[in-house]
């Protein structure tokens, strides 16, 4: 798996959620409120067309059609960015601009443990259940980002610079082992096979230690904190 430190930003990421309808009624009779779960479930389904506009997320390109009551999830390690993390992305900036003008720096970052998958509003709660259900047992672990690479998405929609990932390899395939699996439980596709098993010398550019891993469905967040 050639892993990488990317930034996250996608097609898919849903807007925040709209506020909740006021409560109406008179004296006398009183209207019910509608609970909490059924009103997610079509907060999800008003969104309109130019929610897939491309010229409004940066030129992203979903990689899958919305569907109604479908949520996009990613499943991830996130990135806090340091002051030298931070140097070196704007120097990768400037010199990729002078070569494509259009290239723009992202502002959060990420290691993917997973692809974007559309999970069905009632599959989230044991969806999130058998993540931390398999994630238990992971303990925490630092990996060394030392090469910077061109990566392109699969839909050859979006090209990006990451920086790839090679101490800490291991501990990696054995997350998305584990996200894999439960993939396969709802017949979702598992991760890219791309597989990595030695990698070259080189100067160390980032050391990273991961305590948490985080999935995000819709609009939701979740958090897995490692051992």
């Amino acid at each position: 798996m050639s892993a990488a430190l990317v930034g996250y930003s996608s097609s898919e990421d849903e807007e925040e959620e709209e506020e909740e309808e006021g409560q109406g009624g008179t004296r006398g009779s009183r209207r019910l409120p509608v609970p909490e779960c059924v009103l997610a479930m079509f907060r999800e389904e008003e969104r309109d067309e130019k929610r897939d506009d491309s010229s409004r997320h940066g030129g992203r390109v979903r990689c899958f059609p919305h569907e109604r009551g479908g949520w996009a999830t990613h499943v991830y390690l996130p990135y806090q960015a340091q002051e030298e993390f931070l140097e070196l992305l704007e120097l990768l900036a400037s010199h990729a601009r002078t070569y494509v003008p259009s290239v723009t720096a992202m502002e959060e970052f990420h290691v993917s443990l997973s692809q974007s998958v559309v999970l069905r509003y009632h599959w989230i709660s044991p969806f999130m259940q058998s993540l931390k259900e398999r994630l238990a047992a992971f303990h925490r672990f630092f990996c060394v980002a030392d090469r910077v690479k061109v990566y392109t998405n699969q839909n050859k929609t979006r090209t990006f610079v990451g920086l790839e990932v090679s101490t800490g390899h291991f501990q990696l395939l054995e997350l998305v082992s584990e996200v894999d699996k439960v993939m396969e439980e709802y017949d979702l596709p598992v991760f890219y096979k791309d597989i990595v098993d030695r990698f070259e010398d080189s100067a160390r550019i980032l050391r990273v230690q991961w305590e948490q891993i985080r999935c995000k469905s819709g609009n939701k967040f979740f958090s897995f904190p490692l051992r």
